[in-house]
């Protein structure tokens, strides 16, 4: 690692515009770090294929990012951290974090009552990932998980604030709200875009754990462990590479990022 160029840039990666919420969580927490992200843009959704199919497109994803020479690499999807992660990691002589595990012990060390709510795609909750991990931490906790698969479409057409999006939101969390949780993992990238209408519906005296701020943190401990932080006096660079549909990507982006984006390159990811 000591020939690593410190103010190299770091990898994130996701299945699409979803990950912008952890990118923009790296910018706020480490404002000296580079980054290169990419959006999965053609292949959206990951939340339904299959393991196999998911680990392919990381190892490709992987690839092209090191072709950008990152230092570090963020999975910044929930279904392809919980199914591609620990394969990947194996393969890699660089970190790489994905955004499940700073989620479940953020919810741990924040839950009073043991009883911490998932939300998440169906890939997600199916995967049981935030379960296990948060049962390898404390088995005595109880976790509830649930399925939200209209948010992910409703946060990529902007309807943020939306009394459509509010009615979806009631009806998907109304039942938890019965469970008597006191934490509530948004545990997939698009949703901390919808966090002020989960918050209004799950009351103040629940708390939401957003894994991209959670992620940011991890990754500031990460480069520090390996001596690889930017200088403090770096310049930023931020580039943006998608699979498909750049200027969708884009304007999309520039609603969300503290920052404007110029351009957005498509690459054929399929040649990685």
């Amino acid at each position: 690692m000591d020939s690593v160029n410190k103010n190299a840039p770091v990898g994130v990666f996701d299945s699409g515009v979803g990950g912008l919420t952890v990118a923009r969580e790296i910018t706020r927490q480490l404002p000296n770090e580079s980054i290169v992200y990419f959006g999965d843009t053609a292949r959206v959704p990951y939340g339904s294929k299959s393991k196999d199919t998911i680990i392919r497109y990381s190892r490709q994803i992987v690839r092209f990012l090191r072709t950008k020479n990152v230092k570090a690499i963020v999975i910044a999807c929930n279904t392809a951290s919980a199914f591609a992660l620990n394969t990947i990691e194996k393969e890699l002589d660089i970190p790489i974090i994905g955004v499940v595990k700073p989620g479940a012990k953020s919810a741990i060390e924040n839950t009073k009552n043991n009883r911490i709510g998932i939300i998440g795609t169906e890939g997600t909750i199916n995967s049981e990932l935030y379960t296990e991990y948060i049962h390898g931490i404390d088995p005595e906790a109880t976790v509830i998980g649930k399925a939200c698969p209209l948010f992910v479409p409703l946060v990529e057409e902007g309807m943020l604030h939306d009394t459509v999006t509010d009615e979806v939101a009631r009806r998907y969390l109304d039942e938890l709200k019965e469970q008597n949780i006191d934490s509530l993992i948004l545990g997939c990238t698009h949703y901390p875009l919808l966090r002020s209408t989960i918050g209004k519906i799950m009351g103040e005296n629940v708390n939401l754990v957003n894994p991209a701020y959670e992620t940011a943190i991890s990754l500031g401990e990460l480069l520090k462990k390996n001596n690889i932080r930017a200088d403090i006096n770096a310049k930023p660079k931020y580039q943006f590479f998608v699979s498909d549909a750049a200027d969708k990507f884009k304007s999309f982006a520039n609603s969300i990022m503290p920052f404007r984006i110029d351009e957005t390159n498509r690459i054929n990811i399929e040649e990685y």
